[in-house]
């Protein structure tokens, strides 16, 4: 019920008369016949029909700012649009075929390719500086309409681009105050219905403010925006001007809803109302958003305004959904947006007097409802407004400020490389299969349709309001047999970081433990033993484990050999269930074991927790996969049966790494013991704690006593009595190349009491490159390189250590790369801030430091992070990029492990595949590019292992990137992958005469017709 007992239906029924004047008012402002907006709409219908045109034009648009001459753009619009006609008629795939890519017509087509982007840009950006916007909002004036500018780019990649874009924000304010505020006033756009408001009204998004905004680091994060915005918050109260907070993606929304409750409780600026936010209303939880938001202002004691919008970034949020096998974020209908956005535009004008209602659509509902709204909820005149984007929805705006309503414009300005990221989400925007704006204005859809409630639709097939939201990647896939990889943990979550400090300070305090070796499912205490230490501060012992001598290898191997024929036997589903019941107990530990991840290690917390996923998706996969082998293939015919089947190889000795230190060791082992094998699992030294904990999953998993056993101690005095016993029939290694071959090698070697050839699996690295083209989208480029590179202090055998960039854009790529990388944080693995933890040990460091040395021989030192502060506490090496590096210099050829990175220059593409298939490794490698037929070239010459395309080149998942090389990067089938188990067993046929005396069982029996 409203204000005097006025019903619901009361609500709609206004609804429904202010939008019919609306849109009688939209029909005479339909667009001149012939006209460039007539002109306009004929296009984008046209477009719209087509959907891959529609699709490969905007890839054109948004490659655009990188083409340099008319080769390179008569090139891409051939590939592009070679791309839809494979999806059109025949005659345009023809004339595609013919377009002209030199001479006077190839200059033209150029130029008129360039000119049409161009115009499209004006459209929807108002200037590429202060004069042209000021033009822009001059223009907007004289149709009594007011403005919020945006300074386009929002990709942030180092700390100089956040100090650029501060100081552009405090001169855009300066510059703006300065000439509007001197202009003629227009009363229905600078008084509301107490006064004067700022007609200056600027609107900026906080990633802005800081290179390395993150929500897991909320505090970091807080106190490095705060910093920036401050500034800007005082010079636009100092001025009156007027600050909107943008919304961006979800996983910054809380991040941002703090940051402006936190800033704005200052005392400075608490009695300060010229500030907004925007929230989304395609956000299933914008309604307790908008609430808590409405509890705080009214602690506060100062009113704010609120920018209700139905949101920007739908299909990102879900594909990131659908990637992450996350809960989706957004409604996946139309209506239920528009359902949301009724609903919040209710409670704003309900809540007006704390919170300001700036109604942000281009729907004629939506905005009719909030108008019936107002009135329902007598809501002063021009206490709100609404606002729309420029170049959109025209005839809208002018019909609002003839019925008296206040319209703010949401004016982009920016130059035009920035800019395109924004146009081209416009123009998706504008020629959405639901829009209202293509329904309305295009389409031409009846108004009675238009106008309908947006619960409406569930009963109604109509185009524009009905249909639901396919996620990408799953449309024909069974969900009976489609393996679902483990979630990693979304740390834009509370409940998530508070789980993750919870388990750091539990392990904490089980630091120092002493962890016997396990062999028969006995504890082992040895006389020697290996100390852990913690890597981030060298000076903490994590644990103490046993270390295992010679004799204890054999009598594992022993205990291994005598629980095999019982564990080979067991039916198999019968044994996977052991792999499933140890997923489940990771997935229960997963915070206290990437804790410990952290602690001996040295990773930061996303990389621990995507290491503990991993492990559960090892059980779970090669669970389901023997399964699936498991099943026997048979080939009969009349009088003879034939079975082909698997059974296990024996015992399986697993020697793991310490940089996956339990997806590793837990994806080896767990694949023998899938396959029936029984397993002596030796861990490396310097992460023996963590295969400690992953030997306590299995003891409360229930495997039998002795089918695996934990067997840490120093590679040198073991690995020989493990390698050679003739009782051991395979050998599963992850490591360096050198122990990797010199396995290969002693494995070979059949001793005389041996009955069969050892099978030897081995993954030993790699020299990994990423391509850089020279028309590659240069944030996505850098922001991939710095992951790869310097992720977990490069310690990755997947790690970027070699970035080779075309030679027209290494200067610009190599400067902004060094800048990136400036901005990183160094700093102990605990702490969630800290993007660059350290290396292992005091060994690995040296070793590290000794190729450095060498590229200062070979190369010019482009950037040398400085971790002197830190030289105490742990074993830290900033990052290092070296430019000028020769293809065959040693810091290009041999794998470092290690945050270095040789930047090498490029004369073309096929010089950079030359550079990049020219090591001795083949494991995975990147290339950054927009052109298809480049892709196309680059899919198909560089021989790698596992190939990524315009993303980094670590962090394969299970069963979706299978990972493994070849040539000296390793021996085998890809971990993760289809053929990876049959590695750990032993195909066999049997054969049945089923015939007796001319006569066979009528079962086996078909007879030819």
């Amino acid at each position: 019920m409203g204000p005097e007992g006025m019903a619901v239906t009361d609500l709609e029924t206004l609804t429904q008369q202010y939008g019919r004047r609306l849109f009688a008012r939209l029909e005479d402002d339909r667009p001149v016949p012939l006209g460039s907006q007539w002109w306009d709409e004929r296009l984008m219908s046209w477009g719209m029909d087509a959907e891959p045109l529609k699709m490969q034009m905007f890839r054109f648009i948004d490659v655009l700012p990188m083409l340099r001459d008319q080769r390179q753009i008569n090139g891409h619009l051939c590939e592009y649009l070679g791309e839809a006609a494979k999806d059109l008629a025949p005659a345009f795939e023809k004339a595609v075929h013919w377009m002209p890519q030199d001479g006077f017509l190839g200059r033209w087509l150029a130029w008129a390719a360039t000119r049409g982007v161009e115009r499209m840009a004006r459209r929807f950006i108002a200037g590429s500086n202060l004069a042209e916007a000021l033009d822009a909002i001059a223009q907007l004036r004289r149709h009594r309409l007011g403005f919020t500018i945006d300074l386009l780019g929002e990709a942030v990649l180092t700390e100089r681009e956040a100090d650029l874009y501060y100081e552009q924000y405090l001169n855009l304010i300066t510059g703006l105050s300065g000439a509007v505020n001197a202009w003629p006033e227009v009363p229905l756009i600078d008084r509301d219905h107490r006064g004067p408001i700022p007609r200056v009204n600027v609107s900026l998004k906080l990633s802005s403010l800081y290179s390395q905004f993150d929500p897991i680091d909320p505090d970091g994060t807080s106190v490095a925006v705060k910093q920036r915005l401050r500034p800007i918050l005082r010079r636009a109260r100092q001025l009156h001007a007027f600050v909107n907070i943008d919304m961006e993606q979800y996983a910054y929304k809380d991040l941002t809803l703090r940051i402006f409750q936190e800033v704005l409780l200052e005392d400075e600026f608490r009695r300060w109302s010229d500030v907004g936010i925007a929230l989304q209303a395609y956000l299933q939880d914008c309604g307790k958003d908008l609430r808590c938001l409405c509890d705080w202002a009214e602690r506060r004691g100062t009113p704010v305004w609120v920018r209700l919008v139905k949101g920007a970034y739908w299909d990102y949020e879900i594909v990131i959904s659908a990637q992450n096998d996350w809960p989706t974020p957004v409604f996946t209908r139309k209506w239920q947006s528009d359902a949301c956005f009724e609903e919040q535009t209710r409670f704003l004008m309900e809540h007006h007097e704390l919170l300001q209602p700036a109604i942000g659509s281009h729907n004629v509902r939506s905005i009719a409802h909030a108008l019936a709204a107002a009135e329902y909820f007598n809501v002063p005149p021009r206490s709100y407004e609404f606002q729309l984007l420029y170049g959109m929805a025209d005839p809208i705006k002018a019909a609002l400020v003839a019925s008296g309503q206040r319209v703010r414009v949401y004016t982009p300005y920016g130059h035009l490389l920035p800019g395109m990221a924004y146009l081209v989400r416009r123009l998706l925007e504008n020629t959405a299969n639901q829009s209202f704006l293509r329904a309305s204005f295009i389409e031409h859809v009846d108004e009675e349709k238009l106008l309908m409630q947006p619960t409406a639709t569930l009963s109604h097939e109509s185009a524009l309001q009905d249909g639901s939201a396919a996620v990408p990647g799953r449309a024909h896939e069974s969900k009976e047999t489609r393996f679902h990889n483990e979630p990693i943990t979304d740390f834009s979550r509370a409940d998530a970081r508070a789980a993750m400090r919870a388990a750091l300070a539990q392990v904490r305090k089980a630091f120092g433990q002493t962890y016997p070796l396990i062999v028969g499912g006995r504890p082992v205490v040895t006389e020697a033993t290996l100390t852990s230490v913690n890597p981030s501060r060298s000076a903490e012992i994590v644990g103490i484990c046993a270390q295992a001598n010679a004799e204890q290898a054999a009598a594992a191997v022993a205990t291994a050999v005598e629980t095999f024929p019982a564990w080979r036997d067991r039916d198999v589903p019968d044994r996977v269930e052991y792999l499933v019941r140890a997923a489940e107990i990771i997935r229960e530990r997963r915070f206290e074991l990437a804790a410990w991840q952290v602690y001996e290690c040295g990773k930061p917390w996303r990389e621990a927790d995507a290491d503990v996923a991993e492990a559960i998706d090892y059980c779970r996969f090669y669970a389901q996969e023997m399964v699936r082998l498991a099943t026997p293939r048979r080939r009969d015919v009349p009088g003879e049966d034939n079975e082909y089947f698997y059974e296990p190889r024996g015992v399986c000795v697993v020697i793991a790494p310490w940089n996956f230190p339990l997806a590793i060791l837990c994806g080896m082992t767990t694949a023998a013991l899938a396959a029936g094998n029984t397993v002596v699992m030796k861990p490396a030294e310097q992460s023996s704690v963590v295969a400690a904990k992953l030997m306590e999953v299995f003891q409360q998993a229930g495997f039998p006593e002795g089918v695996v056993n934990y067997l840490p101690g120093i590679g040198e005095e073991i690995g020989p009595t493990l390698v050679q016993h003739p009782d051991v029939s395979l050998i599963a290694f992850t490591g360096s190349r050198a122990v990797g071959l010199a396995i290969n090698q002693e494995a070979a070697v059949t001793a005389p009491d041996q009955s069969h050839v050892k099978r030897v699996i081995t993954e030993m690295g790699g020299k990994n490159a990423i391509i850089v083209d020279n028309d590659a989208d240069l944030d996505e480029a850098v922001h991939g390189v710095v992951v790869s590179a310097f992720g977990y202090a490069g310690q990755k055998c997947s790690a970027c250590s070699r970035a080779i960039i075309l030679d027209d854009i290494h200067d610009a790529f190599l400067a902004r790369l060094i800048e990136a990388t400036k901005s990183l944080r160094i700093g102990p693995a605990e702490e969630p801030g800290s993007f660059v933890g350290p290396v292992i040990d005091e060994q690995a460091r040296e070793r590290i430091l000794d190729y450095i040395e060498q590229g200062k021989k070979e190369a010019r030192l482009a950037y040398a992070a400085d971790v002197s502060h830190l030289a105490e506490m742990g074993y830290y090496v900033g990052p290092h990029i070296f430019a000028e590096v020769a293809p065959t210099a040693v810091i290009a050829q041999e794998e470092i492990f290690g945050p270095v990175l040789a930047v090498i220059r490029a004369r073309d593409l096929d010089h950079a595949l030359d550079i990049a298939n020219g090591t001795s490794y083949a494991l995975t490698g990147g290339v950054f590019s927009r052109s298809p037929g480049r892709i196309a070239r680059v899919r198909r010459d560089f021989r790698v292992g596992n190939l990524y395309i315009n993303r980094k080149i670590t962090g394969a998942l299970v069963d979706r990137q299978p990972f493994g090389g070849f040539k000296l990067s390793g021996i085998g089938s890809k971990a993760g992958g289809p053929d990876y188990l049959l590695q750990f067993l032993i195909p066999r046929t049997i054969t049945e005469n089923t015939m007796r005396h001319g006569f066979a069982p009528l079962a086996t029996f078909v007879p030819n017709t």
